[in-house]
């Protein structure tokens, strides 16, 4: 009852009784954590030999239901075939497998799910990369006020980590920008969440 109630806070209500079959079936400690910047979400065997799944508390319900099937996907990787690519072609196949049963439009809202089925033909080891998706899965975080790197015109200003930065150009698959205060240029993937600086 009280796995419930904490998913119910968290990912989309039709979801649950799928969400707690799989924590029945694969036994582990979820843990609900502060926004981390590098990632949604870990899994890790302990040393007590339990496994730990971490998500994180600031996403919202569809990108957590995602990022909690992918974490355990994981786990059932680990227990199946210990020494793989963390995100190889067995990963694939399990993360496919268990996220099946949650491609309903009774789960994900249609703007979302065209995109997540064209991703899990062959996902990869972060949604973000995907961008059709992560903007679609984007629509609904409540505003951060945060905008993608890409939707910023040349010589905007932006901070990123507490940095100001300047928009040059786009290169093939990278934005390239330069620190305001070192003049060091960087170049950003396309999907860095950056707030824009009002000139």
């Amino acid at each position: 009852m009280k796995d419930r109630q904490i998913l119910e806070k968290y990912i989309p209500l039709k979801s649950i009784d799928l969400v707690l079959d799989l924590l029945k079936k694969h036994p582990c400690h979820l843990k609900i954590v502060n926004q981390r910047k590098t990632k949604h979400g870990d899994f890790r065997r302990l040393k007590s030999g339990q496994y730990q799944i971490t998500v994180n508390n600031d996403l919202n319900h569809y990108r957590f239901l995602l990022t909690l099937i992918h974490e355990i996907a994981h786990l059932v990787t680990y227990k199946k075939n210990i020494r793989v690519k963390p995100h190889g072609i067995e990963w694939k196949m399990h993360f496919q497998h268990l996220m099946l049963p949650f491609l309903s439009l009774e789960i994900y809202p249609k703007e979302i799910l065209v995109h997540l089925a064209r991703y899990l033909q062959n996902p990869k080891a972060s949604t973000d990369t995907d961008v059709q998706l992560s903007l679609a899965l984007k629509q609904y975080d409540d505003d951060s006020g945060l905008n993608y790197i890409f939707e910023l015109k040349p010589n905007s200003k932006f901070i990123h980590n507490n940095r100001i930065f300047e928009m040059i150009e786009k290169r093939r698959t990278r934005y390239e920008c330069v620190e305001v205060k070192t003049k060091k240029r960087y170049l950003f993937h396309h999907n860095a969440e950056v707030e824009i600086l009002n000139n």
